[in-house]
């Protein structure tokens, strides 16, 4: 590339960047009256609050403009759509303009992959002036971070603080590990994740003392998921329950479902006739003024909820069983 070109796309660069950096700042100050910063996401914020270890290299790829939503180390020099702002070089931005311009035209750039999302790891400015060139796709050297939880472009920090909670159940149960390829989880209310670890603790204390040994919360946390939780799902998905719903998760509706067939067992007590989660989801579609389908009411599933005081009887059916094996035993010895 001449000289002479050159300083005519560097010159032209900076007049680009200059509009760019105009549509910047009203960007931003539309972001503050609405609440919604214009702001890139932090790769390293996103790696920790997501936990993410797991890194491979998916080699030289095309990837949409529009969903790389942040950025390693310079997430403060660009808004979310990656125009410039005041802390960005006008020199280096245009000098990328020109090249890209040139016969040479520019190196790919370098991002990771997190859901399908990506973060830039080198070449920020690259990503900003093709997207003021109006492309739609840039060549990049894509490195994914695996992770369960999705992510997508635009989300709040609300958004943000969800995934986050959800990310630290999976953790803290291990069914990351457990259960790699496991259904989703995720609640709209994300206080409520310390309930299903509560129904986890639960099941676990009932499987130590139906089995008569100590089991891991993580073993516990996969027979849940196996034994209650992927019931309940298989009905809800049966009857398209959460088209009828909407707002609502396939989780929250688990949630509803235990919670409602506690309720009922609280009204009646422990004598009451044992209820299912296909009970519940009948009660879910009558109290929501929907029908219920004829299959439904002869759903023949053996769900049973469990309250804490079944469990306490079960526990203590589970110590008598053993103060009379080991009187048995010692009867034996004499």
């Amino acid at each position: 590339m001449s000289d002479d070109s050159f300083k005519m796309n560097y010159a032209e660069g900076i007049n680009v960047f200059q509009g760019a950096r105009r549509k910047a700042f009203w960007q931003e100050v539309m972001g503050l009256l609405r609440g919604k910063p214009a702001e890139l996401l932090s790769f390293d914020d996103i790696k920790t609050r997501l936990r993410l270890r797991e890194e491979s290299y998916k080699g030289l790829q095309d990837v949409p403009l529009e969903r790389i939503v942040g950025s390693v180390g310079r997430y403060r020099d660009f808004t979310s759509t990656f125009l410039p702002k005041g802390s960005t070089s006008q020199d280096r931005w245009s000098r990328v303009y020109a090249q890209v311009h040139s016969l040479e035209g520019v190196p790919p750039v370098e991002l990771y992959k997190v859901d399908d999302v990506y973060f830039v790891r080198d070449g920020n400015h690259r990503v900003s002036v093709a997207r003021q060139l109006g492309a739609k796709t840039i060549q990049a050297h894509v490195t994914e971070l695996p992770s369960p939880v999705d992510l997508e472009p635009g989300m709040t920090q609300k958004d943000l603080d969800a995934a986050a909670a959800y990310a630290a159940f999976l953790e803290e149960t291990g069914l990351k590990r457990t259960r790699p390829h496991h259904q989703s989880m995720q609640l709209s209310e994300p206080s409520r994740y310390n309930d299903l670890l509560g129904h986890i603790y639960l099941h676990q204390n009932i499987m130590e003392h139906t089995r008569g040994e100590g089991v891991t919360f993580e073993e516990a946390a996969a027979d849940w998921y196996d034994n209650v939780y992927r019931p309940a799902l298989t009905l809800i998905r049966k009857y398209d329950v959460l088209e009828q719903a909407s707002g609502r998760t396939e989780a929250d509706l688990y949630l509803w479902m235990v919670d409602h067939l506690r309720e009922v067992r609280d009204e009646y007590g422990d004598e009451a006739q044992t209820r299912s989660f296909s009970d519940a989801l009948q009660d879910f579609l009558k109290k929501h003024k929907l029908d219920v389908p004829p299959e439904l009411r002869e759903e023949d599933d053996d769900s049973v909820m469990l309250t804490r005081t079944q469990v306490m009887r079960a526990v203590a059916l589970a110590r008598a069983r053993e103060e009379a094996q080991a009187q048995q035993k010692t009867e034996e010895k004499t």
